[in-house]
């Protein structure tokens, strides 16, 4: 009994030294950072966690509070991890394009780290020569406009798939007049979108049923956005690393089931075009011909493929949802635009990506949404290569800087009414959205900007486009327009709490609502 009792003190005291040395190395950590630098003000944080016990779920919210008590720029602590918070356009300027290079590496989670093979892809690679090849690959190679013009079909085949099914659903005799949960139809558009872009493959067929192969991907998906959505406390005090070895034999097993499917992939289109001598132009077929000459290795080629997916499968369903909530609660928008499409396009024929530069309210609304609602309110992390000054203040190298883009766009110092949605405001300014004007960053800017933001921009303004020229969209029954819902989930891209469900009456005759199916 003695000796038991003598074990368990010396674990407690054992404990309680560790636990008395880590503070007090945080402690004078910390102090040494005060007295070397002048670090941006800040909540206070505890020793070993920081701040993490004082962030609410929803972290850009919790920013946007943070920043009317701290100022536009503070200081967080994730466990001993300086990070840095900007909320306004001036200081993202100064983030994004002064010290731009700087301040363009990435901070990677074990899970990102695993999956892009220490950062050997695009989206989590540090800027250096390998960023600037495979960056240089994304804009000359694959996100050129005659390849999206190339694979407009396949864009516009997956827009009216969309289209029938709403008119299907919609026109049963017992559905009259219920409503329907919008974020299925939009979440099929992406993913047979993003399936067939990267992979050249459609994993669902007409009637819905997903083959071997799509149950595969969308496994490694789901168990993907789990593995990514856990964020325990050994991300930020590596110490504690050793309690979690079950979150590192999960991480090998997920990747090793991607890479497994994915290069089964590679394989299919390898021996296909063996056999025909014929290039397609789908994302997967254009990286394995340029290989060789961008001298990439399997692992960028898998980490390419599923930055593309990653990047393109939630953003798009994410801000056509948002966008519908806004004119299902906004009558008078959804008016004014399907106005805009009855005069352009008329009700004999459907709309085509074509038509975009003669429908420029319906591009404001696309833009509005993306404002209000970006689907990376904090972008992705940038981390400090080198110690630089934001504000005033310095920032030092190792610090984790985010851009707190969704109160940026909603700063009333630069917007007028920032809380209103209303298009008309693009079209008494034109405001660039793809990283030249830094009050509006939902791609981002400078070095880390989304290549594919064109890409995404097309699909949501055509999926906008088909959803209010083929139906009117009204509140659920017994829900008033402003009484819906608007609350974000929590996460790194940021669905709506509560899925918006709406009542779609067709608008045109019953002949235009058929998919235009093609095979590429």
């Amino acid at each position: 009994m003695y000796s038991h009792r003598s074990k368990v003190s010396t674990k407690i005291m054992a404990l309680s030294f560790i636990f008395i040395s880590i503070t007090l190395i945080f402690l004078v950590h910390k102090l040494y950072h005060r007295l070397r630098f002048k670090l941006p003000p800040g909540p206070r944080p505890l020793p070993v966690v920081g701040n993490l016990y004082d962030i609410e779920p929803v972290r850009f919210r919790c920013f946007a509070d943070w920043a009317k008590t701290y100022g536009p720029i503070f200081s967080v602590y994730f466990g001993s991890q300086l990070n840095v918070v900007v909320t306004t356009a001036e200081l993202a300027k100064e983030v994004l394009k002064e010290n731009d290079q700087n301040l363009a590496d990435r901070f990677r989670t074990r899970p990102a780290n695993n999956l892009s093979r220490n950062g050997m892809d695009l989206i989590w690679a540090d800027y250096g020569p390998h960023y600037v090849k495979v960056r240089k690959l994304c804009n000359l190679e694959l996100f050129t406009p005659k390849r999206l013009e190339a694979l407009r079909p396949i864009r516009e085949d997956e827009v009216t798939a969309m289209v029938e099914n709403i008119f299907k659903d919609c026109t049963k005799p017992d559905n009259t007049g219920k409503s329907l949960l919008i974020r299925e139809y939009l979440g099929s558009v992406a993913f047979n979108n993003i399936t067939r872009l990267t992979f050249g493959k459609r994993f669902m067929n007409s009637k819905g049923e997903i083959d071997e192969q799509g149950q595969e991907f969308k496994g490694i998906v789901s168990n993907g956005i789990k593995i990514g959505g856990k964020l325990p406390l050994a991300e930020y005090v590596p110490w504690l690393r050793w309690f979690f070895t079950m979150e590192n034999e999960a991480l090998v097993k997920h990747s090793a089931r991607r890479d497994r499917l994915t290069r089964m992939i590679m394989d299919e289109h390898t021996l296909a075009r063996k056999k025909t001598g014929d290039t397609k132009q789908h994302f997967v077929d254009a990286l394995l011909t340029l290989q060789k000459q961008y001298d990439l290795s399997d692992d960028t080629v898998i980490g390419l493929l599923w930055d593309m997916i990653t990047a393109g499968m939630d953003t798009t369903t994410i801000t056509v949802e948002w966008a519908m909530a806004e004119l299902v609660k906004n009558p008078r928008v959804q008016l004014k635009a399907q106005e805009e499409l009855d005069r352009v396009i008329g009700t004999d024929r459907i709309m085509s990506e074509t038509d975009f530069s003669k429908l420029p309210y319906l591009q404001c609304v696309a833009k509005e949404a993306l404002r209000l609602h970006p689907p990376t309110p904090l972008m992705l992390p940038h981390r400090a290569s080198a110690s630089v000054k934001i504000g005033g203040y310095d920032i030092p190298k190792g610090s984790i800087v985010h851009v707190n883009v969704w109160a940026v766009a909603r700063d009333p110092a630069v917007w007028k009414n920032p809380l209103e949605f209303r298009p008309e405001r693009f079209l008494e300014e034109d405001v660039d959205m793809k990283g030249h004007d830094y009050r509006l960053l939902p791609f981002g800017a400078g070095r880390r900007v989304c290549p594919g933001a064109q890409l995404a921009i097309n699909l949501v303004t055509s999926m906008l486009g088909h959803l209010l020229h083929h139906f009117t969209w009204a509140p659920a029954p017994g829900v008033n327009p402003e009484d819906i819902d608007l609350e974000e989930s929590p996460g790194t891209v940021t669905y709506m709490k509560n899925p918006i469900q709406a009542i779609p009456t067709p608008r045109l005759p019953a002949h235009l609502y058929g998919r235009v199916p093609v095979d590429m």
